[in-house]
């Protein structure tokens, strides 16, 4: 298997890594274009905010790369916001501009006094027959995944998995081959290495 995570310097790079490499697969960590062009799976981790991702992404002239990918993607967390087409993580007082593949958007999570921000640990996900989530069948309790955010896409055509906190948001989103978790499933134990193994199993 031909994997490739793209190296956007980001802190879950190593987790990602370990992640794959504990279901038999080592994956290449690369910002190559080339590398990445030619890579069956293709995954997107991301921490920290919008601005700086996608700046780092325009840096190494990756954009049009991703965006001319046919081979199946995943955007994790952060890597997962930078498909869509904005997010409301404001830089220089103006929305980020993101990748534009899949037709949604990400808004701030609303505050509620009971729950903090950001959203931090394990939360009951319900998802949906897309293939990112075989073996999650009826009959099988809701698997629990890790969140780390602050930022969310609102529930749209594009949701394949749902989740609540302060309010319902996609957990998971897709559109052709491209698909994202809001999720760490590299930190979310037999569940998370279930979603990577499906991802590894899927074709666009």
């Amino acid at each position: 298997m031909n994997l490739v995570i793209v190296n956007t310097s980001c802190a879950n790079l190593a987790s990602v890594d370990f992640a794959f490499k504990r279901l038999g697969v080592t994956p290449v960590i690369s910002a190559d274009p080339t590398v990445i062009r030619s890579a069956e799976r293709v995954v997107l981790p991301g921490v920290g905010t919008a601005g700086a991702a996608m700046r780092e992404l325009n840096r190494l002239q990756l954009v049009g790369t991703l965006q001319r990918l046919s081979q199946p993607l995943l955007g994790i967390c952060l890597g997962m916001q930078m498909l869509t087409r904005q997010s409301a993580e404001l830089r220089d007082g103006q929305p980020v501009s993101c990748l534009n593949l899949i037709p949604t958007e990400v808004e701030r999570m609303p505050k509620a006094l009971d729950l903090p921000l950001p959203h931090m640990g394990w939360n009951r996900t319900e998802v949906s027959e897309h293939p990112l989530f075989k073996g999650f069948g009826e009959g099988e309790a809701a698997p629990y995944f890790y969140y780390v955010h602050s930022f969310a896409a609102p529930l749209s055509q594009q949701s394949i998995a749902r989740c609540d906190y302060t309010q319902p948001f996609s957990a998971a989103i897709a559109q052709n081959n491209f698909m994202g978790v809001q999720f760490h499933p590299e930190r979310s134990g037999e569940a998370g290495a279930r979603v990577l193994q499906n991802f590894l199993e899927i074709s666009c």
